[in-house]
């Protein structure tokens, strides 16, 4: 019994000092492409955090990446001590003029950086960007229903629940549903 609570304090001890890392976050640079890449993709096959079914290849993410840190479409790394943790962006929410000023929110974590402040961090920074930038004026995420950490965290900031649409996805043979968030920055 003695060896267990002295391996289960351990444990704990390991634990907790791995939450005490040092949390940074830059603006995402080319040379993160291929570790963010892999967190998507992690998603792609085996979560419901996106609907996209086919993983993306390094021709479509070099796409994506020139897409962003343009207008007010930032593209952020997170660093948990100094290793690539996930990522947060603000990208266009439709093509139409007329939502120039209303962007969709994305964060992602790694697996071997969740619970560990990351996300909450990155929502801290991204929100703190977008209200620094006059040219946004709303922020959307669209969450897969289910999604208790998502939808936590938006609650957390302030972010408002508009519904949700049944049944609007399949993936890994079942159908989805969205809940769509905002909050006005």
């Amino acid at each position: 019994l003695a060896t267990f609570f002295a391996s289960w304090y351990n444990e704990v001890k390991s634990s907790k000092e791995r939450n005490m890392g040092k949390i940074e976050i830059r603006r995402a640079v080319e040379a993160d492409l291929d570790a963010l890449l892999q967190i998507y993709n992690y998603e792609v096959e085996y979560g419901v955090a996106t609907l996209d079914l086919n993983l993306k290849t390094m021709d479509e993410w070099r796409a994506w990446f020139a897409a962003h840190n343009v207008d007010n479409h930032p593209l952020f790394t997170a660093l948990y001590d100094e290793e690539i943790a996930g990522y947060v962006s603000l990208s266009p929410y439709r093509e139409k003029e007329a939502y120039k000023s209303t962007v969709e929110l994305s964060i992602y974590v790694s697996p071997n950086f969740r619970r560990l402040g990351v996300a909450t961090a990155m929502m801290e920074f991204i929100l703190r960007e977008a209200r620094a930038d006059e040219r946004t004026h709303t922020v959307v995420s669209v969450i897969t229903a289910g999604n208790e950490a998502s939808t936590t965290l938006h609650e957390k900031f302030g972010f408002e629940y508009c519904g949700k649409i049944t049944e609007v996805g399949v993936k890994f043979g079942r159908y989805l549903d969205i809940e769509n968030y905002r909050i006005t920055v």
